[in-house]
């Protein structure tokens, strides 16, 4: 949460905006970085993404997470869910998560000190539930019913499978 004061000086708390990609690749393959050690949920899989930083817009944010998280410059396709719900587990922020489907354009992989692994994963290799970070594994698989039976996007609200 984020503490503010407000213009009349009253104290509040308000939530954070992240953003998230999933990238796929030709073989249905989903990309997901391992977060550093000195990050929250450190060594643990996520999609790539992080907050939305102040005058940028949501599919900014995305592109410059992924971009900065995996090397790769991607080009949006969809907003696949917006996740408002204040109960997510394994978090600690109470983030309101918007997560794109995102195909690579260009670049190549690169590690730095937020992401110490990059790797396409299919379904069936996927890492198990508490190799994680926050709710992700259940937004990748979300995405995998997606790819079998196509529903109506954005999904909002917690994924609970």
């Amino acid at each position: 949460m984020i503490k503010c004061i407000l213009e009349n000086g009253h104290e509040t708390s308000f939530r954070h905006v992240t953003v998230g990609s999933i990238a796929v690749n030709e073989k249905n393959e989903v990309l997901l970085i391992k977060r550093g050690p000195n990050l929250l949920r450190g060594n643990k899989y996520s999609v790539p993404g992080g907050f939305l930083d102040r005058d940028e817009n949501l599919e900014e944010g995305a592109l410059r997470e992924f971009k900065e998280e995996t090397g790769y410059s991607g080009k949006i396709e969809v907003l696949f869910q917006i996740n408002d719900s204040p109960k997510r587990p394994k978090e600690d922020r109470q983030n309101v998560d918007f997560v794109f489907i995102v195909k690579v354009v260009s670049g190549e992989m690169i590690l730095n000190d937020e992401v110490t692994n990059i790797h396409w994963f299919a379904k069936s290799d996927l890492p198990k539930e508490e190799d994680f970070a926050f709710d992700h594994r259940a937004i990748i698989l979300r995405y995998f019913e997606y790819l079998g039976k196509s529903f109506s996007l954005p999904i909002v609200g917690q994924v609970n499978l």
